[in-house]
């Protein structure tokens, strides 16, 4: 199949820049990206900030033009991928045709995991992972009273802040004793939990909801298993994500335990065991020098470096992959870059603070036998260099130096 075509399976940002980078690294020949999206790849940060706030249009998550892929690839809309046959190397889609490929990226994300709680499929009840469905949140807390969020990390964090920010009362449901703790901890879980109650968010901590209540067919409140019940006009499930391991699951190409994270197994160069097949994005769980163990995460930036990662790698590249994991989260005025890797509350010994958690103005590094594993900037900028020298360094800085990044 020497004239096959290279192909990209996804509609996130790791398949729009992985489609780029080829052309710009000199791939000549013919290129298909399949989603199964009704559009081409776009970004999904903005889907519950600005964009799902109504402060920024379409242009803050479709990146690339579509003149771009007229131009350059043959962008097959609305027609997921259901099958993978690494040996035949086909890809079926939905319709039952099949696309032949030489070289194959797989770039299909993560799913919004679902709660199964009675009343989950009233209507007020979202998730949120597409353009449509920020659209559709979006329409509906202009039009609502009371929001309810079911869930403390990311997503309902900051839609909470977006939520707050359109002027409705919000009420979020957490597992944790702060929001956030999962990833950051119970110290810094704790400046957010502060920041939200701060702007009026009532957080409900250490509960578990139970069902969703309903009046004919639709959601009009949450009601948690110790039979507390919380009036809501609108209800996001933001309960984490499952990667989209499917097409892998078929072509029997290896995956991660769950305790490592779970996604596709690659290598550096993000080829996973299916012959010249690589994976980028939520999906890929990335090997780490750095951490000794494999990582996969969810952000924006990782999508943005694995992409063409993949893609140069699909071009003959031998190089590892050594990013470390980075993301970003803007909830009212704190703005706040995280690099870094820390497996869980239980992987470091403490954290060191430089600067003022009251005025929020401060970084925080998370450390392990003395070693920085990451760090967060809050509301200070332009610092993640030095930081990445820190998590690199051979050997543990003193505590005093941390204490006075800042």
């Amino acid at each position: 199949m020497s004239n096959a075509p290279f192909v990209i399976v996804g509609g996130g940002l790791a398949a729009g820049k992985a489609a780029q980078t080829l052309r710009e690294e000199g791939y000549e020949g013919d290129l298909v990206v399949v989603t199964g999206e009704a559009h081409r790849p776009y970004e999904r940060p903005p889907l519950s900030k600005d964009y799902l706030r109504g402060e920024a249009d379409r242009s803050a998550v479709f990146t690339i033009d579509e003149d771009w892929y007229a131009k350059n690839a043959d962008l097959r809309t609305g027609e997921p991928a259901t099958g993978l046959d690494p040996s035949a190397r086909t890809l079926t889609l939905a319709d039952g045709s099949t696309v032949d490929y030489k070289k194959l990226l797989l770039a299909t994300g993560s799913s919004p995991r679902p709660l199964p709680i009675p009343g989950a499929d009233l209507q007020g009840v979202h998730l949120l992972r597409t353009v449509e469905q920020s659209d559709l949140l979006a329409s509906s807390v202009k039009n609502a009273e009371r929001v309810a969020i079911v869930g403390d990390g990311w997503i309902g964090m900051e839609v909470a802040a977006s939520a707050r920010q359109m002027g409705r009362e919000v009420t979020v449901f957490g597992l944790g004793a702060q929001p956030l703790e999962r990833v950051l901890g119970p110290e810094m879980g704790l400046v957010f939990g502060r920041l939200h109650t701060d702007h009026g968010v009532d957080l409900l901590r250490r509960t578990q909801v139970s069902k969703i209540l309903g009046e004919e067919g639709r959601a009009v409140g949450v009601e948690t298993d110790d039979g507390r019940r919380v009036a809501a006009d609108v209800v996001l499930l933001a309960v984490g994500a499952t990667p989209n391991t499917g097409l892998a699951v078929e072509a029997g190409i290896n995956l991660r335990p769950k305790e490592l994270g779970g996604g596709i197994a690659v290598d550096g160069t993000l080829r996973t065991s299916g012959p010249d097949i690589w994976a980028a994005g939520d999906l890929a769980s990335i090997p780490s020098v750095r951490y000794g163990r494999p990582i996969r995460v969810e952000h924006w930036q990782t999508a943005l470096d694995t992409g063409p990662h993949a893609a140069k790698a699909m071009l003959g590249s031998e190089e590892a992959y050594d990013k470390l994991p980075y993301f970003f989260t803007d909830q009212y005025d704190l703005g706040m870059e995280y690099l870094g890797f820390v497996a869980g509350p239980d992987a470091y010994d403490e954290v060191v603070v430089s600067g003022s958690i009251e005025s929020l103005e401060f970084v925080a590094f998370w450390t392990k036998a003395g070693r920085v594993l990451a760090a967060m900037a809050v509301n200070t900028w332009d610092r993640m260099a030095e930081v990445e020298a820190l998590i690199r360094a051979a050997e543990a800085p003193s505590i005093e130096a941390l204490q006075s990044f800042r």
